[in-house]
C-alpha cells in the first residue's frame, strides 16, 4: 500500500482509491452491471465523511459491521454537503457507505465492501459513479445515480442569493411556468 502525508497520519493515497474503484468494477462486471465513473463532488463529500470518523475506532458496531438503521447521523451533515457545494436534494439518492480497516489494507478494504451489507449498494445498477475519500483507519465510498436525486451535482447561488441545483432547476421551473401559461390563457 501506498502511504502519503498531508498531516501526522496515514492516507490511502490517491491510486489507491483508483484500485479500489478498479476493484469494485470488477466485482460489478461480474455481476453484468454497468462500471462506476469516479465522481470528484462524492470524492469530496466521502473525504468530509470520512474526516467526521477519524477519531472514532474500529469495533465490530462499525463500518460495514453497522446494524442497518443504526448508522451514526451526522448534526452537520449540510455543513459536509456545503463544503463540497452540494446540497440534499442532489444527493439523497446516493448511498455512504463508510469502512474502517486498521492501517486501510487494500484487500481487507475492498472485502469490507463485497462481502458486507454494502455489497447490496453495489449490486444494483442504478448507481453509476463513486466518490472515495480517507481518513486514519477509515474508508468513505459514496455511490451516485444519473438521475437528479443522486448525482452530487453541485449547488448554485441563483440571482436571489439562494442555492439551487442546476440540473434540478429546469425540471423545477417547467411545471411553474405551465402553470402561469394555463392561468393567462384561462
Amino acid at each position: 500500500m501506498i502511504l502519503t502525508k498531508t498531516s501526522s497520519e496515514p492516507k490511502f493515497a490517491a491510486d489507491e482509491n483508483g484500485n479500489l474503484l478498479q476493484g469494485l468494477n470488477s466485482y460489478r462486471s461480474s455481476l453484468n452491471l454497468g462500471t462506476l465513473t469516479e465522481n470528484s463532488n462524492a470524492d469530496c463529500f466521502a473525504e468530509e465523511v470520512a474526516n467526521q470518523f477519524k477519531n472514532q475506532p474500529c469495533s465490530n458496531t462499525t463500518g460495514a459491521d453497522t446494524v442497518p438503521g443504526t448508522e451514526p447521523q451526522f448534526s452537520n451533515y449540510p455543513d459536509l454537503l456545503a463544503k463540497c457545494h452540494l446540497n440534499i436534494t442532489d444527493t439523497r439518492d446516493g448511498a455512504v457507505m463508510p469502512v474502517c480497516v486498521t492501517n486501510l489494507l487494500p484487500n481487507l478494504v475492498l472485502t469490507n465492501y463485497t462481502e458486507t451489507q454494502y455489497s447490496q449498494y453495489l449490486n444494483e445498477s442504478s448507481y453509476s459513479g463513486a466518490g472515495i475519500g480517507s481518513k486514519g483507519d477509515w474508508i468513505v465510498v459514496v455511490l451516485t445515480t444519473n438521475t437528479v436525486g443522486g448525482s452530487f451535482t453541485p449547488a448554485t447561488k441563483n440571482a436571489a442569493g439562494l442555492i439551487v441545483s442546476s440540473v434540478g432547476l429546469v425540471q423545477k421551473l417547467v411545471p411553474l411556468l405551465l402553470g402561469l401559461i394555463l392561468v393567462q390563457l384561462s
